[in-house]
């Protein structure tokens, strides 16, 4: 009698190498998701910190003054007490970013309501192609963020700019306005 030896795969080997496979191409393609997501993300982090940048600049580019830029002694106060309007953190009454009554301090920023899903430019308009981005806008006294003996807590402001994007891009820019010239606005 001769027995002869049957080669292959049977049924067994075969699914599991079909299920061996199927979670490797499974791997694989979950890693390729993950790289595309990836791929977006610096157009997204620049974009986020573009508009970060700028709302940064408009806000530093503002006066801090001890009074309110429309009161009269604007230029000659040498202290809150000399003023009829002193600044203090958030709007005076009646200011805003959009419309005919523009914020005209740093501070007045502490007013500003985030931006949820769109950003507007400073007539209030949405700009196209950022839907989707969010900013929030943080005015505080810099308090101890510098030493007393060099500047003084009450002459520093903290401008903290928050942009969320998509994907939840988030990108935080910290920034300070310093008194410097108390009698110009």
């Amino acid at each position: 009698m001769c027995s002869s030896r049957q080669r292959g795969f049977s049924l067994i080997e075969t699914v599991i190498f079909i299920v061996v496979l199927g979670i490797g191409i499974a791997g694989l393609a979950v890693l390729y998701n993950q790289l595309t997501l990836a791929s977006v993300d610096p157009l997204v982090r620049k974009q986020a910190v573009a508009i970060a940048s700028s709302l940064m600049e408009e806000i530093q580019l503002r006066p801090f003054t001890f009074c309110d830029p429309d009161d009269p002694a604007v230029f000659s106060a040498t202290g809150p007490g000399d003023c009829g309007t002193a600044e203090g953190i958030g709007d005076e009454g009646g200011e805003t970013r959009y419309g005919l009554t523009f914020f005209d301090n740093v501070s007045d920023y502490a007013a500003l309501p985030d931006m949820i899903g769109s950003i507007q430019d400073i007539t209030g308009a949405t700009i196209t192609g950022l839907t989707g981005y969010s900013a929030q806008v943080r005015i505080a006294a810099a308090g101890g963020d510098f030493p007393a003996a060099t500047i003084p807590a009450a002459e520093a402001l903290r401008i903290t700019v928050t942009v969320t994007g998509p994907a939840n891009t988030q990108v935080v820019l910290q920034g300070y306005r310093l008194r410097y010239a108390p009698n110009s606005p």
